[in-house]
């Protein structure tokens, strides 16, 4: 059988007109020196590389998000919905990614979990600072949970800023008012590092918008795009607990948590629930 490929040889490299001494390099531009030694294991097991890989690369991912959020909070303010549609499509599309990683997580086996388990002592993913941010930023504000955090003041304050600010929700709900929908006065000024309540006016509001697109096209794809992500992020959450529920069962997880109990809990949350029960009535 042949290969379709070219032969790695001299003749192909001489035929090209590679830069040999670059004043950038990929390595270089990429950091890959520093990000290639950022995997120190505490064990010599096989499966622990993998373990520490798929959580860094999605921190890498969270980072990503958290960016996109932002910008796309920002552009929400200033009206412009074509350009943070575009964000939050790219943040959908990264939940699809973090929801990809625990299908190679899930390859690790029970007893092969346990090999290296115990030497992560309390160790967890609820400790993610990152992750914390994403929801406080999306509308899941928990005052109790940045506690967690306090031991490292800069992440701390940053959580505590984010904790005290509107949600990704409020804004567009503030928008909702600025295109003259009625948004109840206590859902566009109140004490924002409180939890979310729904209301039935913000309920009637999306309705009015589903039930006239052509009229409000713009809301409509926000809404849509809400959706969008938060369906994302409710399966992310589902593959991470059944990830978890085919590796270590029903055992306590090593932060302190219940694990899987824990974990289903969370899949009762909703970032933007009126887009949710909105449904119902149109």
């Amino acid at each position: 059988m042949t290969s379709s490929y070219p032969p790695m040889d001299n003749r192909n490299v001489q035929n090209e007109d590679i830069h040999w001494d670059q004043d950038i390099s990929y390595g270089g531009y990429l950091s890959l020196d520093k990000l290639l030694d950022c995997q120190h294991l505490l064990t010599d097991t096989h499966d622990e590389m993998m373990f520490v890989i798929i959580h860094q690369t999605s921190e890498l991912w969270m980072k990503l998000c958290l960016h996109e959020i932002h910008s796309a909070m920002r552009q929400i303010e200033e009206d412009q919905f074509g350009a943070a549609f575009k964000m939050l499509a790219r943040v959908s599309r990264i939940q699809a990614q973090l929801r990809k990683s625990w299908d190679v997580l899930s390859t690790m086996t029970p007893s092969d979990y346990m090999t290296f388990r115990d030497d992560l002592g309390q160790s967890s993913g609820f400790q993610s600072f990152q992750y914390r941010e994403i929801e406080f930023a999306l509308g899941n504000k928990n005052k109790a949970l940045i506690e967690v955090h306090r031991a490292k003041p800069e992440r701390y304050e940053r959580l505590k800023m984010v904790l005290n600010a509107p949600s990704f929700y409020d804004l567009c709900l503030k928008a909702l008012a600025r295109h003259g929908f009625d948004i109840p006065d206590s859902h566009l000024n109140r004490d924002w590092s409180e939890a979310y309540s729904p209301d039935e006016k913000i309920e009637h509001a999306w309705a009015a918008i589903y039930k006239d697109t052509a009229k409000h096209w713009q809301l409509y794809e926000l809404a849509e795009k809400l959706v969008d992500l938060e369906h994302e992020f409710h399966m992310w959450r589902f593959s991470h607990m059944k990830t978890v529920e085919r590796i270590i069962g029903y055992r306590r997880g090593t932060g302190g948590t219940s694990g899987v109990a824990f974990l289903k809990k969370a899949l009762d949350l909703r970032f933007f629930p009126e887009l949710w029960t909105v449904r119902t009535q149109i």
